[in-house]
Order: C-alpha cells, then sequence, then structure tokens
C-alpha cells in the first residue's frame, strides 16, 4: 500500500480534519492515513473497543459475499459505491478468483481514494476495472458512468458496504436504493452493510456523537426494520439479516454490531 507520507496530495484534501476512509484504513491496519486520523481513530476505539473487529468484520463479509456472487450466483459485473481506500481483497481480486472476466466499477468521492485508486486497481485482460468520481446521493448519475465498463441489461451486484450510513436522512437512503436497483435486469444483487445500536452496539452512541463532532462525514446507525427497509421488494439470500460476521461466516464469530445481507432482484 502507498505510504500517504510519499504520495503527492491533491489540492482538495483535507488533512486537517478526520476522513472515515483514512480512518476506517486505519483501524484496518493499513497506512493511508494521516495523524489527525489516527488521533480520532484511536480515540474512537478507546470509545468503542470493538471498532477494529467491526472493520475486519466487514472487510471479511465482503470477501465472502463476493465469492458467494461470482461462484455460485454466476454474477460477472459489481458496482462497488462507496469502496474506500484500497485493501487487501477489494471486490476485483476477490471476484476474478472465481471468475477472470468479472467487470467491476468502483464508485467514491473521497480525494484521497482518488488518488490512490487509479494507480492500485488496474485491469486485466480478462476483465475490466474503472474508478467513478461521484457521490453515493447521485445514484442517477453513477449508473451512466458505470454504463461504459458494465452492460447494465445483464446482472449487477451493487455492493453498499458502510455507506448508507453517511446518508442521515433514511428516505433518501432508501431512495438511493430503489434508483440502483430498479434501473437493473433481474438476477442482479444487493450487497450492504450498515452499522446499528443493536447485536451490542450500544456502547457506539458516544463514539459516534464524537465522530460527528470532529470528523467527516456525519455518520448513523440505524435499527433492524430500517435496514430490512431497503431490501423491500428483493429475495433474501440465506441466511437473511445478520450481523455481517454471521454472514456464512466461521462457527462462533463473535458477533458485530454490523448489519450485513445479500438480496437478489426476482
Amino acid at each position: 500500500m502507498t505510504d500517504p507520507r510519499t504520495t503527492p496530495v491533491p489540492d482538495r484534501i483535507r488533512t486537517d480534519v478526520a476522513h472515515n476512509a483514512r480512518v476506517w484504513n486505519h483501524w484496518l491496519g493499513g497506512t493511508d492515513n494521516h495523524p489527525v486520523d489516527r488521533a480520532v481513530g484511536d480515540r474512537v476505539t478507546a470509545m468503542y473497543p470493538s471498532i477494529g473487529e467491526v472493520a475486519r468484520a466487514d472487510r471479511a463479509f465482503l470477501e465472502r459475499a463476493v465469492r458467494h456472487l461470482a461462484g455460485e450466483a454466476g454474477i460477472r459485473q459489481f458496482l462497488d459505491i462507496g469502496t474506500g481506500l484500497p485493501s487487501a481483497g477489494n471486490t476485483h481480486e476477490v471476484a476474478r478468483r472465481t471468475a477472470p472476466d468479472c467487470r467491476v466499477v468502483y464508485v467514491d468521492n473521497d480525494p484521497t481514494v482518488l488518488a490512490l485508486a487509479r494507480t492500485l486497481l488496474a485491469g486485466s485482460p480478462q476483465g475490466a476495472t474503472e474508478y467513478v468520481d461521484a457521490d453515493v446521493r447521485a445514484p442517477e448519475r453513477i449508473l451512466r458512468a458505470a454504463q461504459p465498463t458494465l452492460d447494465l441489461g445483464r446482472p449487477v451486484a451493487v455492493m453498499l458496504l458502510g455507506i448508507l450510513n453517511f446518508v442521515l436522512d433514511t428516505d433518501e437512503a432508501r431512495r438511493i436504493v430503489r434508483t440502483l436497483m430498479d434501473a437493473l435486469p433481474s438476477g442482479s444483487h444487493l450487497v450492504l452493510t450498515h452499522p446499528t445500536l443493536e447485536l451490542g452496539g450500544e456502547g457506539n452512541e458516544a463514539a459516534m456523537r464524537f465522530w460527528n463532532e470532529n470528523a467527516t462525514p456525519p455518520i448513523t446507525a440505524r435499527t433492524r426494520p430500517e435496514f430490512a427497509a431497503f431490501l423491500t421488494g428483493l429475495d433474501l439470500v440465506d441466511p437473511g439479516v445478520v450481523s455481517c460476521a454471521h454472514w456464512r461466516g466461521e462457527p462462533g464469530a463473535a458477533q458485530v454490531a454490523q448489519f450485513g445481507a445479500v438480496a437478489r432482484k426476482p
């Protein structure tokens, strides 16, 4: 992974305010972060010690979900929105271990992510990888930008891992999901993770308040019914809505306060 101390910093990157993509990278043990990110991340960890476990469980869920989609479900196209900083086991890497011809479009609007991604997320002769600079709140623009790489007339897996929690208005978050899934054909899939104050996450409430006062973008938790509403009209893939650590995870895996689900458009 590239070290930000030796990587040129684009003009619009703020290094004086902690940002989610870089703090998440810190929790995963990466180096693509700055002192302010580490300071805020460590303070959150002190307030909510299991946050590192949440980050790792979310990443492991991604790998299991993508393996299922590229394998059993036969998906060959992925739209990964709010992907964050490149790390081990990126969507295109996991998918192509099963199907080398998978095509992947990553979407993010964080300038640090964009500065690194175009260097690190290269395509291959068998597939294609593209990166789109866009906000999750503009799903129509995302769909248009994805079309040169993805055939939206064929099934697509939409990945929204840990991103809808930054859309504070629940109605807007539902609109985003509906817009994306309405544009895709039967056989497409939706993959979601989202933090909650349930599943043992009650202690995260104070940490979220601290985050919203000291970092960007602001975050919100949601309940199980609110999370399940994003999946309305879709067929849940077993085991349904669970802690992301328990979605086809190792037996006895510790529960984390992060819902995870995969669903298929009928």
